[in-house]
Parts: C-alpha cells; sequence; structure tokens
C-alpha cells in the first residue's frame, strides 16, 4: 500500500518537473528523456507495476500516461519563454518554480565555476529561497517532539512573529528559562515535511542525473551524477541542525582570541536535529550599519580579513558569508562582526592550505608559472595533463587579468577562469577548494558593494605574504624536521622486525612475488578469440574437404569450406581493424 501511495506521489512530482521544464522552453531535454522510455508499457498485472520511481531502472524514469500527457498551452508558452529571454534566466527559474529542493540544488552549482558556464553561474546566484512563514502553530508539534516536552517547560515565552523565513527553517526569537532569569535567544526550526520532500527529491535527482547522461551524452561534461552526489551530501548537513550547532562550537573555539568576529552560542539544552537555539544577537546588517555611521572601506576590509584568517590558517571556514549571514555590532571605530547561518561550512587540510597559499602568492606576484604550477597540486589528474598546452593556456590568462593595474583585477573572474581552465586540462579540483573559492567570490562581492575603490588583490598581499613568512618561520622549519625525523626514527626501529617477517616466509617457502600486467586479461581474451576462430575454421575446412573428397556430398562440402573461409576472412580484416 505505501509503495503504491509512494508511488504515485513520485510520479505526480515526475509530471511537475517535466511540465515545468516545457514551460520554461526545455521541451528538448523532455523529448530526449521519453526516448527513452521502453516500447511498450509495463503490464499492469505485474509487481513490478507499482515500483516507485526512486527503485526502478533510469531507463523507465517517465511518467506514465499517453504521449501528450503536458498541457498545449504549456507547450506554446514555452516556445514563447524560449525566444524572449536566455537560456540562463530560464534555468533560474525552473530551479524556483520546483521549489526549495531545487533551489537549494541551484545555489549550490552557483558555487562550481569549473563545470557552470559564467552566465549561468550569474543567474544561479541570484536565486533566493525566502518564501512566506510557516504559522507557528504548524511549528509547535515540531519544537516540542525535538525537546521532548512542552514548549512552556523550556522558553518563559516565544514571539510567534518570525525574524526570518527560508524553505527549509524559519526563525524566531524567544527567551529561554534559566536559574539566573530568562535568556533572549533565537530559535531556528526546520519546517514540518520538509525533509520528506528533499529526500524525495534527492531521490528523483540521482535518477534523472542518470538518465540525463544516458540521453544527452553532451551533459556529461558537467557531471550530473557528481554534481547531484555532492547536493545530496550538502542538503544533507542542512538539514541536520546538530551539524550546525558543531560548527558553531568548532567557530568559537577558533576565533575565541579574535575580538574582531564573534558566533552566536548553541544552547544544547534547548536543541536537536529540527531545532536550533542560538544566542540572540542584536546587531545590524551590513547596510543598516553604514547608515548608522560605521566606514564602508574599514567594514570591507576587516571582513576580508576575518574570511582569509579562517581559511589560510584556521583552515575551518565559513562558506556562505553573504550580507544576510553577516551583523554587524560594536562601535563605528571598533566594529565586530557577528557570522550567522553556518550549516555550510569549509574544511582545509593544512597541505592544502599551503597549496591555496602557494595559488594566491603567485596571483599576487603575477607569476603566471606559478599559478599554473600551484593549481596542478591543487587539482587531482583525471589523465594526462599536457604541460606544456596547460601553461601556454595560463600564460594567455596571465595576460588577461595579471598584467592589469591590480585594482581593475577581479579576484572572483581570475579564480572562476583559473579552475576552469584545469578542469579543461584534466585536473579535477577538490570540493574543498571550490569552497574556498565561493567564500572568498562572495566577500569580494561584499566588500565591493560597500567599498566600490577598494582593491581586493592589494588589501589581500598583507595577510598572504604574513602566511608565507609564518610557513617559512624557524619555529614552523623545526616542527617539519622534527616530525620528519620521528617518521624516520620509526620507520628505522620497525624496519628489523618486518625484515626478520620476510625471512621467515621465505625460510618457510611462504614467500611469493606477483607481477600483474594490467594487459594481461586483454591480451588473454584477444587469444582465446582468435583459438575459437581458428578451431571453428578448421572444423568448417577438415569437414569440406572430407566431403568433397568422397563425392557423395559435394556441394554441402563446398558450402562448408567456402564458409569456414570466409570466417577466417573476417575474422582477419576484424583483427587487422582492432590492431
Amino acid at each position: 500500500m505505501f509503495s503504491i501511495v509512494n508511488a504515485a506521489r513520485d510520479i505526480s512530482r515526475l509530471r511537475e518537473i517535466y511540465v515545468v521544464l516545457v514551460r520554461h522552453g526545455f521541451g528538448e531535454i523532455v523529448s530526449r528523456l521519453r526516448a527513452q522510455r521502453p516500447a511498450r508499457p509495463r503490464d499492469p498485472e505485474r509487481r513490478d507495476s507499482v515500483t516507485p520511481p526512486s527503485s526502478v531502472r533510469g531507463d523507465s524514469l517517465v511518467p506514465p500516461g499517453e504521449p501528450d500527457f503536458i498541457p498545449a498551452e504549456e507547450l506554446t508558452r514555452g516556445e514563447d519563454e524560449r525566444s524572449r529571454i536566455s537560456t540562463a534566466e530560464r534555468i533560474r527559474l525552473v530551479a524556483q518554480d520546483l521549489g526549495p529542493s531545487f533551489i537549494k540544488l541551484g545555489q549550490l552549482l552557483s558555487t562550481r565555476p569549473d563545470v557552470i558556464p559564467a552566465e549561468i553561474l550569474m543567474e544561479l546566484k541570484k536565486l533566493q529561497d525566502d518564501v512566506p512563514p510557516e504559522p507557528f502553530d504548524k511549528l509547535r508539534p515540531q519544537i516540542e517532539k525535538c525537546l521532548g516536552g512542552p514548549i512552556e517547560d523550556v522558553f518563559e515565552r516565544v514571539d510567534e512573529r518570525p525574524l526570518a523565513a527560508a524553505s527549509i527553517g524559519q526563525v524566531h526569537r524567544a527567551w529561554l528559562k534559566s536559574e539566573g532569569g530568562s535568556i533572549p535567544v533565537a530559535i531556528k526550526i526546520q519546517r514540518p515535511g520538509v525533509e520528506q520532500i528533499v529526500l524525495r527529491d534527492l531521490d528523483l535527482l540521482h535518477l534523472l542525473a542518470a538518465l540525463i547522461e544516458r540521453a544527452i551524452p553532451e551533459s556529461r561534461i558537467y557531471s550530473p551524477r557528481g554534481l547531484v552526489d555532492q547536493f545530496d551530501r550538502a542538503i544533507s548537513s542542512e538539514l541536520d541542525f546538530r551539524v550546525e550547532a558543531e560548527n558553531a562550537g568548532r567557530f568559537a573555539r577558533d576565533n575565541a582570541h579574535d575580538p574582531s568576529v564573534v558566533f552566536p552560542k548553541v544552547y544544547k539544552q534547548a536543541s536537536g536535529k529540527y531545532v536550533l537555539t542560538l544566542e540572540f544577537l542584536g546587531g545590524r546588517k551590513v547596510y543598516d550599519a553604514i547608515a548608522a555611521g560605521f566606514e564602508g572601506p574599514m567594514l570591507a576590509r576587516r571582513a576580508l580579513g576575518v574570511v582569509i584568517k579562517q581559511i589560510m590558517e584556521d583552515g575551518f571556514f565559513h562558506a556562505d558569508p553573504h550580507p544576510g549571514n553577516i551583523l554587524i555590532l560594536g562601535t563605528p571605530t571598533e566594529p565586530v562582526f557577528a557570522m550567522l547561518d553556518l550549516g555550510m561550512a569549509g574544511r582545509l587540510s593544512p597541505e592544502l592550505r599551503d597549496k591555496t597559499l602557494d595559488l594566491m602568492v603567485a596571483a599576487v606576484r603575477r607569476d603566471h608559472v606559478g599559478v599554473a604550477d600551484a593549481m596542478y597540486e591543487i587539482g587531482v589528474p583525471t589523465r594526462k595533463v599536457d604541460m606544456r598546452a596547460y601553461r601556454s593556456d595560463v600564460s594567455l590568462l596571465a595576460d588577461k587579468y595579471l598584467g592589469l593595474p591590480l585594482g581593475d583585477i577581479k579576484l572572483s573572474a581570475l579564480i572562476r577562469d583559473i579552475i576552469q581552465g584545469a578542469t579543461r586540462h584534466g585536473l579535477e579540483v577538490p570540493p574543498d577548494f571550490l569552497l574556498v573559492a565561493k567564500a572568498l567570490m562572495t566577500i569580494e562581492g561584499v566588500a565591493k558593494e560597500i567599498f566600490p575603490e577598494m582593491d581586493v588583490i592589494e588589501e589581500a598581499r598583507p595577510y598572504f605574504l604574513d602566511l608565507l613568512r609564518k610557513r617559512y618561520s624557524p619555529q614552523r622549519i623545526g616542527f617539519e624536521v622534527w616530525r620528519g625525523v620521528e617518521k624516520l626514527s620509526n620507520a628505522a626501529y620497525a624496519m628489523p622486525g618486518q625484515l626478520g617477517e620476510v625471512l621467515d616466509d621465505l625460510r618457510m617457502g611462504r614467500l611469493s612475488v606477483r607481477a600483474v600486467d594490467p594487459q594481461l586479461p586483454r591480451i588473454v581474451d584477444r587469444l582465446g578469440r582468435r583459438l575459437l576462430a581458428g578451431l571453428v575454421v578448421a572444423t568448417f575446412v577438415f569437414s569440406g574437404t572430407w566431403l568433397m573428397v568422397t563425392d557423395r556430398f559435394m556441394w554441402l562440402g563446398l558450402l562448408l569450406l567456402v564458409f569456414g573461409l570466409c570466417v577466417l576472412m573476417g575474422h582477419v580484416l576484424l583483427d587487422l581493424r582492432r590492431g
């Protein structure tokens, strides 16, 4: 029964997806997807006829029904829209019409300059998931279920008017009960049922990605399945508020000695998977702070410094520092940044931090060879990389950007083109580095809005050069040398025992050496085909010759002989073609 209900819901959602695609002028894609439909409809008596789309094969992922299940008015509207607006804008409109899961997917794709063209990237950055707020009466059961009791047992009072509302959750102001009196807090509550909606859409997205790669081979350059896998990981973390609570604690520890940035404290006794209770920070939005007397240039410089410090020193950074996630506290002379919405955080290992620093320093120094080498170290080669051609492309990029006055260089465009160039030459860029690119692009956009004359690369130069000095400081070099000596010492200590085990295996006859030839399976398969063909040809030739000699079935013997010679000739031609 549940399978039938789920199937009906999923098929209805598929119909909606297809209708929205056609509505915005993507009828060709729908036609190519429908071309994967089996020639005959499935037997309604078969058990798999009620299998939900989340468990069927990709080639069956087409809403059942008549071929004209899309209304004619939608077809006409789609053609009109296709002629009026750009493809990039139509993609954004599709995401908006399909709801929260697809809006979040679009927001994630806006962080992938390695696979998404620039014009589509700019449109996807406009996606907003602001929605009408949910009535508080519908949120109350969610809060009480998560906290295990009535709201009145935990909170002194809850303001039913939301401070903010988004597709996944909304925020309300409240006062938490404590021994010393009530504490002003902000409660982030997940909308009821949103998790089930997102998980259902994830199943469909996985299957749609597989179907798109199969039906539209040219889409494979964008790796639809890889993008959906990344989105799956990102949205799963965002649906669990406990992840954001852990991130907030980590940020607070890493920035405990930096008075210019604060993070809201998490009250774990009033938090869970679907409810997050945070310290209420009554600051101003960035533009309101400037209107209240805060200086735009100071805010821009300090915001850039905060993000670079998180990325390059802590290796744990806010991946989405847009103006809506930043509040300004303090005074105009000593501003303090409060960073909110900590669900999307990036992590950089010390090794990747060093490679990223090499890339940034090479860009600041206008060293195109250094930029190419640093990006090669960051990426993971998926095929043999022609370094001469790669360096040549980076040299052209250097002429385009690094030859300009520093104030005219757009850091976001530089990073985007570097990543796309690396991808074209077979370098797969790690997702962690892509989040670095997103954070730097976002903070550059904020800085340029409040301080248009800001030279981002020049402002970042002291930070990068200071980090470079720290890397080669006597303390760090001494630590690296000591760590190397320690590893060498451990290896020398373990070597006698390991050598003894090898000698024991040799004495007992247990030691064997295997050499694996990756071409061996192909060679054996080819040899087997040749042997089989030889046996078949020999059988036909021998049988035909014998029948011709007996003079009884000469016509049959001649037929067998000719057939055997034809098989031999065909095999020889096929073998020559393979060679």
